[in-house]
């Protein structure tokens, strides 16, 4: 149970990387727009030739200035994102789409009950009586202020409904809306609810959460050592990020109002207050103090660790040692990232480390204290220190008094790691043993061993191939090394071979496929609307896989599968004439959808349909371009490239209206859809109207199958009508024998 937590609590912090990694770009913009718009500084260098009002640089600044704002301004909605991307396992994509989906749903629901409580007034006003700053506007929508944890509760949220429901398979009726579609309904209807009792309970949390800041800002100085020692050790875990980010986002860090609006957490408020920096004299040192002492020891301590483990390197391994050192220190000092320096004394002294841990917390107080208000967008290095430290001047950050303390900081990591390293003979680079590599270690290579082992028990447990289904159709495809391309339209799973004659189409029938269509490279196996989850199947277990060859004599085993099926089909025609003796117990008469030519469904130029492969029903050749319900019904589905939609008659017949044939590759040119999805309408009620000319130029045929899909073992279709027809005239009927 711990190691799972862990694992878990692991994986929520690297999803945190993906939104924080747009904080240095928004921060830079933000940063030169602010710097270089500001009047005092322009007129400090005699720069307004070049800055000045109505130059094209003062323009372009303005707008920057703008552009980074607005990234911290939607931090919420990208973290929602980036969250529910970060937490997927698969099909991320859809989990994103989902998230942004999930954040507006739950957001205009939090309106609505901010609404009917009277706590917004029908002039979009805020009553008076409700407490300033709790209601804030999100997207435009007037909501309660979560910050980015209400994008957080989004993006966990979503991951979690994803990766439960990306491959659900629905009833038959609704298959189309299974696999990944079903996520964004899920998370609609889920986070519907979640608006609703946000709004009972986030005033709670709310006030649980600005507790929780008053006891950090409440111990004052103590408190920021607190946080920084924390912080520093969680680094080996990768658990900073969780521990981090509250402070650096939310009211957890403090509040503050800035230019007339209240601003949660203290990186937030620092760039509000940069992007108001001509009414500020000097930045907030306690919004700061969550990430200012880091400037001191990842430009100055680090740097001084680096050089007394050189000093200690053997003679002989010096220059090696060096090389090494002297690139982890310069990645340190410019941007911050300090893996490379604390990772290989964390693993060879964890001493060390603890060392590391104390001075760094330390820092963090050091930097309060003296009020060192020098801003970052993600680690303290040098890039950083002079956009929000330098640029912004002495009186508004403080930042010179980073460097008389960085240098005590500098001497106190050089000696007390030259002590230890000698005292205690830690194995620092260069000071390893003759027969082992100078390196800096890293996380990988903790974690090696421990990947290599997890591999083993996972292959041990598991034994064979966990999904047999998928293995048997990339068998019957010819195997992995045989799969150029996978990908499915709304009933077909279209595969690209590279050597069609390797393909064993019995095999792949074996799987419950209606059948199998070759095109020349292309294979298309029809499994109906359920293929969404076949296909995500199909991908992860090849992606699991190595390169795989199987013929299993294809060529045989198709030709005895076309043996079998004219057997099949004499039989059926047997049972066909067998069936027509006897009379119909009821009889549902289906009308044409179109105004054209109608015909049996074996007449259909593809040979899916018209070997009745996904279902059974008859064509028809459209003469004009409308196309309404065939009777009294609810439209089920429109497939997303608009072609097809499926229907289900009020008598219970469910149907597949499929416009032409190849038409999915028009990606919706040449339709225009009138209903959706879940629409109950009349007979004779438009459904789509068609561009015939359109489609006649660039699809491979009009042609209109219009077949059952669900018919009973007892059902069988009779035509009607073969030639010229009318829209709503009869076109079939769906007969019922007794079993």
């Amino acid at each position: 149970m711990k190691d799972k937590i862990f694992g878990v609590l692991q994986r929520v912090g690297r999803s945190f990387m993906l939104p924080i990694a747009i904080l240095p770009v928004a921060g830079l913009l933000l940063g030169l727009g602010s710097s270089f718009t500001n009047t005092t500084t322009i007129e400090t260098y005699g720069l307004q030739w070049l800055l000045g009002d109505k130059t094209i640089l003062h323009a372009l600044l303005v707008i920057m200035n703008a552009v980074g704002s607005a990234i911290f301004d939607n931090l919420p909605l990208i973290f929602a994102v980036g969250v529910a991307i970060g937490m997927a396992k698969k099909e991320k994509e859809v989990s994103a789409l989902s998230a942004v989906i999930a954040y507006f749903v739950m957001n205009v629901s939090i309106n609505a009950m901010l609404k009917i409580s009277g706590k917004i007034l029908a002039d979009g006003s805020i009553a008076k009586d409700v407490l300033d700053g709790t209601i804030t506007s999100v997207c435009g929508i007037q909501s309660l202020q979560m910050g980015v944890f209400g994008g957080i509760i989004v993006g966990l949220g979503v991951a979690a409904l994803h990766n439960r429901f990306y491959k659900i398979e629905l009833p038959n009726a609704l298959s189309f809306f299974g696999g990944t579609r079903f996520v964004p309904i899920i998370s609609t209807v889920a986070y519907l609810f979640v608006g609703i009792l946000m709004y009972f309970i986030w005033p709670t949390v709310q006030n649980g959460i600005y507790a929780l800041g008053g006891v950090v800002t409440g111990t004052g100085y103590f408190g920021t050592l607190l946080f920084g020692i924390i912080k520093r050790a969680l680094i080996p875990f990768g658990l900073h990020h969780v521990f981090y980010m509250p402070f650096w986002q939310t009211a957890v860090g403090g509040t503050m109002e800035v230019a007339g609006h209240m601003v949660e957490g203290g990186q937030n408020i620092f760039f509000a207050q940069l992007a108001d920096s001509a009414n500020i004299a000097h930045f907030s040192a306690d919004a700061t103090r969550y990430f200012s002492g880091e400037f001191i020891f990842m430009i100055f301590g680090l740097p001084g660790a680096a050089l007394a483990m050189y000093k200690c390197a053997k003679p002989e391994k010096k220059k090696q040692a060096g090389s090494l050192l002297l690139s982890a220190t310069l990645a340190c000092m410019f941007t911050g990232i300090t893996e490379p320096l604390e990772f290989s004394f964390l693993f060879v002294a964890p001493a060390l480390f603890a060392v590391q841990v104390v001075l760094a917390g330390s820092a963090y107080m050091i930097a309060h204290i003296l009020n060192i208000a020098v801003g970052l967008t993600f680690s303290g290095g040098l890039l950083d220190f002079f956009l929000f430290g330098i640029l912004q001047g002495n009186e508004k950050t403080s930042w010179m008094l980073v460097i008389p303390v960085g240098i005590v900081y500098f001497l106190l990591y050089y000696f007390i790691f030259s002590f230890l390293i000698k005292k205690f003979d830690f194995k620092t680079p260069g000071r390893e043993d003759d027969d082992t590599e100078t390196k800096l270690y890293t996380k990988a290579d903790v974690n090696e061993r421990k990947a290599a082992k997890d591999v083993k028990n996972s292959d041990e447990k598991t034994g064979a191939v966990a999904d047999e289904f998928s293995q048997t159709i990339s068998r019957g495809l010819g195997g992995k090394a045989n799969i150029s391309d996978v990908d499915c339209c709304a009933t077909r799973l279209r595969i690209t071979v590279i050597d069609p004659d390797k393909v064993n189409d019995a095999l792949l029938k074996s799987t419950g496929a209606s059948g199998v269509v070759h095109k020349g490279q292309g294979v298309q196996i029809i499994y109906g609307p359920r293929v969404t989850v076949i296909k995500s199947d199909l991908e992860d277990y090849l992606a699991s896989v190595t390169e795989e060859h199987f013929e299993d004599d294809a060529v045989e085993n198709n030709t005895a599968d076309a043996d079998e099926a004219k057997n099949e089909n004499a039989d059926e025609g047997k049972e066909q004439e067998s069936s027509d003796v006897k009379e119909p117990t009821s009889t549902v008469i289906i009308s044409s959808p179109m105004t054209g030519i109608a015909a049996d469904l074996s007449t259909a130029p593809d040979e899916a349909f018209a070997g009745k492969m996904m279902g059974d029903g008859a064509v028809v050749t459209p003469e004009e371009g409308v196309v309404v319900a065939p009777e009294d019904g609810t439209v089920l589905f429109v497939f997303d490239t608009k072609h097809a939609l499926g229907f289900t008659t009020d008598s219970g017949i469910g149907m597949i209206i499929h416009v032409g044939i190849d038409t999915v590759k028009l990606e919706g040119k040449g339709f225009d859809v009138q209903v959706e999805a879940g629409c109950h309408v009349n007979k004779g009620d438009v459904l789509m109207k068609l561009d015939l000319d359109y489609l006649k130029a660039n699809a491979p045929s009009v042609t209109t199958p219009v077949i059952c899909t669900e018919l009973k073992d007892n059902q069988k279709i009779r035509l009607i009508t073969d030639g010229p027809i009318k829209a709503g005239e009869p076109l079939y009927a769906v007969d019922t024998y007794e079993k």
